[in-house]
Formats: C-alpha cells, structure tokens, sequence
C-alpha cells in the first residue's frame, strides 16, 4: 500500500484531508512543521507528499534543501489559488500536480488516481531515450539532430509536471505530435488526449463545442453538448492555432486557467476543470500580441513552459530518417515493397522544405505511388532551391548586400515559386523582377506576410490550395488570413 506524507499547518485541514486520502486506499502520516515532516520522512518514506508551502518554522521548500530526502516521493503542492506564479514553482520543483485550498473530494481523486512514483517516470524517459539511439525516434517523434534533441530534454523535463505548454513553430512542424508525446509520458497517460483546431470550428460554435451548452441555449440546441473540457477531464486538452480563438473565448479560457472552473454556454453552474492544456501557434507569439490575435495576458499565462519546434530546413540531416520512417509506413498499408535511390535521399536532402514535415510525408506519399518498379528515383522529387539563397519562413531571400540599405527604399523581399515551380518544383525561386515583393524598411511583420500571401496568392490565379503548399501553411491557415485581411479592408475608411 502506497504512504501519502501531508505536511500542513492547519491541523483541522490536515486531519479532513488525511480522512480523504485514507479512503482512497493509501496509508497516511501527518506534519504540520518542517521538523515534523523530516521526522516522518526518516520513519517511513513517503511515496506522495502533499505539501503546504507555508509552515511556521519555515517554508516547505526547505524540505529541497537535501535533495535525497525526497528524491523517491512524488510531490503535490498545497496553495491557496491556481496562479501563474504557482505553476512556475510547481515546474522548478518539479511538483506533479497541485491542489487548491479549500481542497474537495473530486480534486483530490484526480491526483491520487495519477499518482506515480518518480522512478517510473524516468523508466519511460529512459525507454525512449533508447528508441532515440536505436532507430532515431522519441516517442511520435523522428530525428537526431541537435535542435530536436533539445525538444526532447524539454519534454522529458515538462511532461511529468501538472504545468502549462506552448508550443511554437511553423505550420508542418509537428506540434501536435510533440503534444502527444507530452501527454504520452506525463501521469495523465491513461486518460484522454483530445486535440482541437481553434481555426477550424466556426467562431459562432466554437465556445460551444469547447466548453459544451444546455440543451435549448440557443436555436439547434435540443440537447445538452459535452465540451472539449468535459470529455477531457482527467487527460489532456490540445489546443492548436490558439491565435485563431476569438478574443471574447481567450477572456473566458484566460478565466478557466486561472481558477479551474468553467461553464457550459446557457448554465449558471460552474464545473471543475480537471484538465492539462498544452496550446500551439504557427504565429509569432509577439507579432499575434501586436496585430490583436492573442490576448498578451493570455499569453503569459499559456506560456508557462515554452517549446519551439524548428523548421525541417534547420535540421536537413534528420530527412533521409523521415522519409525512410514515412516509406515503411506506407510500404505497411500498401503491401509492396519500394525503396529510395541515393540520387533521391541526395535530392531530398537538399531540398529546403518549406512545408516542411508535412510536405516531405506528401512527396514520399507521391514518389511511392509514382514510381513505376521498386526503386523510388528523384524524378518526382522537388528540386532543390538555387543555390547560396537563403530561406526564411520558406521563403527565397536575396543575398544580403555589403552596404546597408537606406530606410527610404524598398527592399526586395521575396522571391515568388517560378513557372516551373507551379509545374511541381514547390519553392524554386525565380530572378524575374515581376515575381518579387518588395517593402519599404520598417514595415511590420503582419504587413510583410500579408504582402507575401496576397502576392503568392494573385500569382497563382487564386488558387488557394496550391497558395497554401507553396507557403508552407494549411489550407485552414489561408483562409484564416484571408479573412482577416477582408475585414482589415472593411474597417478601413475610403476618401472621397
């Protein structure tokens, strides 16, 4: 039978409390100074301590001044709110979870039914680590080089925690499967991983379809709707493109992080939010701030534990694995054997990727599939960009000049795909003057992707589908945008 130390103060607290974890099966002492709670410790080890921070001969963090005197127990913080300020302790402490005072029933039993002890954490770390070294995989996750290793620790070091994550990084990258991994090695493993698209559900349902409604609402509404929370509970909410969220929704998420309750639309009974969000972006997080997408104090409370996935460009040695991961993929589901030829893994990995891990899943899906006999040769690979021209958010840039470029003029900023890109090389860059978008110094980072998308976009006749690939952005991305700009164009006041 698992032991729970509870160090707190308040003696009727403390006693209610052991009352409740000693009808959920597990064996109970009591602290109620930092003496007291050394003392159970030296008689009997605890497996999950249950921590007061504030005690009268000290606080309880003094109990970190030796680290082997609970390096062997979980640890669960005892506060009076669920603060930013608390999640940021709990991360440098590496708290599981945390309770808040006054402590009911239905919170206590979601962390003691995720309890586990740190030794098993670092088991399945472990494993994966061997997975790394082996065959190049963590997790859900492909690749070696050094900027993902770094993702790795990160998510080693956050998963096990009760903390929020925001992960950032362009569109194709793998946010979602880093949340998965996530939720895959955290306590919370046994319970639901829910992902949503915050800019793929109608900002007219989307409070609705995360928070649920009481039946007759709204029109439609004939029966109650369980949220995203709801079915959730106890798991992990993956909220993706949260800069898509409208503004009003970000007041009322902000509110649900910040107490743990929230309502369904049409109830005056709030409910316990029992629930880890992890939240992504294909935005810069500042730029999202500046142009109005995302709420800054949002943002300081989702950004609690930051993780940036770099762009497939950034890590060319990890794309022969990938697409050798994605071939055997489809080889299992298709049943025929094909393999890649040196002149194809060579195109490959000299290609750029602007969408990346998604579009390098699509090419080898295609390749496969195009391939006549066995061998998958670079014939329907895309090519490689010029050579010597940098890339920036997949796009082509010019070769910067030795003088510096007068803030009176414009400077060429990108490049457009060529003709023969649109006939299926994504991303070459073309060198004729028409093709290019050109901004004045100083223009802001919103202006100049506005620039770029609508420039693309009038290249390629409007084609949205093929706009969206070419930038290296979903679909959903797109429109997105596109709407955003209409309704710029409509607040805008015409002379005359």
């Amino acid at each position: 039978m698992n032991h729970v130390l509870i160090v707190d103060d308040d003696v009727d607290s403390a006693t209610s409390l052991r009352e409740l974890v000693a009808a959920e099966s597990f064996t109970v002492a009591l602290a109620h100074t930092l003496r007291d709670a050394r003392r159970q410790i030296a008689l009997q080890s605890p497996d999950l301590v249950l921590l007061d921070l504030q005690l009268p001969d000290g606080s309880g963090l003094d109990l970190f001044a030796d680290p082997e005197l609970v390096a062997s127990s979980e640890l669960v913080l005892i506060t009076g709110h669920a603060s930013l300020e608390t999640s940021i302790e709990a991360l440098r402490l590496g708290a599981a979870d945390y309770l808040v005072k006054p402590i009911v029933l239905r919170q206590l039993q979601g962390v003691l039914s995720r309890f586990m002890k740190p030794a098993a954490l670092k088991a399945d770390v472990a494993r994966m680590n061997a997975g790394l070294a082996s065959n190049g995989h963590f997790g859900h996750l492909w690749g070696q080089a050094p900027p993902m290793l770094r993702v790795y620790e990160q998510i080693s070091r956050v998963a096990g925690t009760a903390v929020t994550v925001f992960i950032t990084g362009e569109s194709g990258t793998g946010k979602e499967v880093v949340a998965q991994t996530v939720h895959d090695l955290s306590r919370r493993r046994k319970q639901p991983f829910l992902a949503v698209n915050c800019g793929a559900i109608s900002p007219n349902l989307i409070e609705s379809e995360i928070f649920g409604h009481e039946k007759g609402s709204f029109t439609g509404a004939d029966r109650q709707h369980l949220g995203f929370f709801e079915r959730a509970n106890g798991g992990t909410l993956f909220l993706d493109e949260i800069t898509e969220m409208p503004l009003e929704l970000q007041v009322k998420l902000l509110r649900v992080l910040e107490t743990g309750r929230f309502m369904r639309v049409g109830s005056t009974q709030s409910q316990e939010a029992d629930v880890r969000v992890i939240a992504a972006t294909n935005r810069l997080p500042e730029v999202a701030v500046s142009s109005g997408k995302l709420r800054e104090d949002l943002l300081y409370r989702l950004n609690v534990f930051p993780i940036e996935l770099p762009p497939l460009r950034e890590r060319l040695s990890d794309v022969g694995l990938l697409a050798q991961h994605f071939l055997e993929a489809i080889i299992k589901q298709e049943g025929h054997t094909k393999r890649f030829t040196r002149a194809a893994l060579d195109r490959l990995a000299n290609y750029r990727w602007p969408g990346n891990v998604r579009e390098l899943r699509n090419v080898v899906q295609r390749a496969y599939v195009m391939a006549a006999g066995e061998d998958i040769s670079d014939e329907w690979l895309p090519r490689p960009q010029g050579a010597g021209t940098p890339l920036v958010g997949g796009a082509a840039l010019p070769a910067p000049t030795a003088d510096p470029v007068p803030a009176t003029e414009s400077v060429p900023v990108a490049a457009l795909p060529s003709a023969a890109a649109s006939a299926g090389q994504v991303g070459a860059p073309s060198a004729d003057p028409a093709t290019m978008v050109s901004l004045p110094v100083g223009t802001s980072m919103a202006q100049a992707e506005r620039a770029l998308i609508e420039a693309t976009l009038r290249y390629h006749k409007f084609q949205k589908e093929r706009t969206a690939a070419v930038l290296g952005i979903s679909l959903k991305t797109l429109y997105n945008r596109l709407k955003e700009y209409a309704a710029d164009s409509e607040d805008t006041p015409t002379s005359g």
